[in-house]
């Protein structure tokens, strides 16, 4: 047995009362699931607290809450000495208990011909991965875009998927989904983050409902521009001034010994849009005996194509831009943009590995720089922090380079997923809310290490957003300046 203290978030929307924090301490068995803690409280403090369970195997969903912030089931997650349990982030009825019906009953429903029949097993297969969502909400209660458009939400999307995937359904699911926000998810994966099934929402059913959009001449115009861009020029942004690849050699030596060898994946942002953080990268390189190896003929990795369910050309780009790295026998290849990184890991078989620059800096350690006097907040950008699960070596390099690190929430910009080449004012809405949350740290500037995000946040705050690239190279210049004396 030990003792707890716990603290649960109370409130009666009936009756007007605001939610409010009540403290208990408890005794319970030792590997107590929070389920316990809450049915000990119960039984011990307050009899009128109410919260939902049932199977209490992790099948049912009905007791999912949020524990110090994070949605879990409840019957599932082990208690915890000073953990804080509040309700979902949808409507309470009253303490832990939240309105789920108006989501449920919305959910799709297959629509049979009249003949049954039973599916094949290739069928069965084809379904699993969506079939397996008990229903707890915890990814609609996390869900960016929920907080600023009107979006059905991911279970639903993935409802619609199944459905669509299923022989016997005789609806045309797509036109539905699309009137349900199919084109609003910035695909942050946030909901699988949550999702106690791990389903895959983003790829397993959203992109490929925006796929099939495509295959009916459905997808959205401006979604449409930037594939053409793609197929007519080889990348996803219009170029505005001379690129990366045109100011660099194809081979960068470093400035001593070589400690590692890398190909250099630019991404179309960095080559076209905003090179400077791309150039001042491989000065942080050479200072740190890196050789950078960067094929000139690489083109778009094919993010903003699979993200928006454009697909026909997805094959070439990925033969062009694997045949660039692997005919030079290059083993690592390094990515600066989130988007970039997390489509080659996840969306490529490559015969390299593929790395993004905080990575390769951690594993071939870098000198110190000095540390410049500002206090920083960090943007974790969701395709490198879920994309990827990259969380640490980002901070590493960032407390070494800044007198304070202000720790912010995670949270998505709003300028993945096609969103703010598509949905412009949602992807602003989440921008602003993103630089809110910025203002709140009292921080000087924000630092992140993705461009998209980068040049979405500065049109939300006034503070300077800076890649950890430049920031690190500021770190070294100012080194330099202290040791000449100037």
């Amino acid at each position: 047995m030990k003792e707890i203290t716990l603290t649960i978030e109370r409130s009666d929307p009936a009756q007007e009362r605001k939610p409010h924090r009540e403290t208990y301490t408890i005794t319970v068995n030792e590997g107590a699931r929070v389920l316990d803690a809450l049915e000990e409280v119960k039984r011990t403090h307050d009899p009128s607290l109410l919260f939902r369970a049932c199977c209490r195997a992790g099948q049912c969903g009905s007791c999912a809450v949020r524990v110090n912030k994070n949605p879990v089931l409840a019957c599932m997650e082990e208690a915890s000495d000073q953990m804080l349990v509040e309700p979902l982030e949808l409507p309470v009825i009253r303490d832990l208990a939240t309105e789920i019906a108006p989501v449920l009953e919305k959910l799709a429903r297959i629509t049979e011909s009249g003949e049954p029949r039973p599916l094949s097993k290739e069928e069965v297969e084809a379904i699993k991965p969506l079939r397996e969502c008990i229903e707890c909400l915890s990814c609609v209660s996390v869900c960016p875009a929920l907080k600023v458009v009107d979006f059905a939400g991911p279970t639903a999307m993935r409802q619609e998927m199944r459905c669509a995937l299923d022989p016997r359904d005789t609806t045309d699911r797509i036109p539905e989904a699309i009137e349900r926000g199919l084109f609003a998810c910035t695909t942050c994966h946030r909901c699988v983050e949550v999702c106690p099934k791990e389903i895959e929402i983003p790829g397993k059913a959203i992109e490929k409902l925006r796929e099939r959009a495509n295959q009916a001449g459905l997808t959205l115009p401006r979604h449409q521009e930037v594939a053409q861009l793609i197929e007519e020029t080889g990348r996803s942004v219009e170029q505005t001034k001379t690129t990366f690849l045109e100011e660099v050699p194809e081979v960068i030596e470093p400035d001593g010994a070589v400690k590692m060898t890398v190909g250099f994946f630019t991404g179309c942002m960095f080559n076209g849009r905003v090179p400077k953080p791309a150039l001042d990268a491989m000065d942080v390189l050479k200072r740190n005996g890196i050789r950078v190896i960067i094929p000139h003929e690489q083109v778009c990795c094919g993010s903003p194509l699979i993200r928006t369910g454009q697909t026909k050309i997805l094959p070439d780009l990925k033969q062009k831009n694997i045949g660039a790295f692997a005919s030079r026998g290059i083993e690592i290849v390094m990515t600066m943009c989130a988007g970039c990184g997390s489509t080659l890991k996840n969306d490529y078989d490559t015969p390299f590995t593929v790395m993004d620059i905080t990575e390769v800096l951690v594993k071939a350690g870098i000198e110190a720089p000095a540390k410049l006097p500002v206090k920083a907040t960090y943007h974790d950008p969701c395709h490198l922090l879920r994309g990827q699960g990259l969380r640490e070596p980002p901070r590493i390099i960032l407390e070494q380079v800044v007198e304070e690190h202000i720790p912010m929430p995670a949270q998505c910009c709003g300028a993945g997923g096609g969103v703010r080449s598509g949905q412009p004012e949602e992807a602003a809405a989440l921008g602003k809310l993103r630089g809110e949350a910025i203002a709140e740290t009292g921080a000087d500037i924000v630092v992140t290490i993705c461009p998209f995000c980068e040049f979405h946040i500065q049109e939300q705050t006034d503070k300077p957003v800076k890649n950890l690239a430049t920031l690190l190279l500021e770190g070294y210049r100012k080194k330099d300046q202290e040791k000449s004396g100037d």
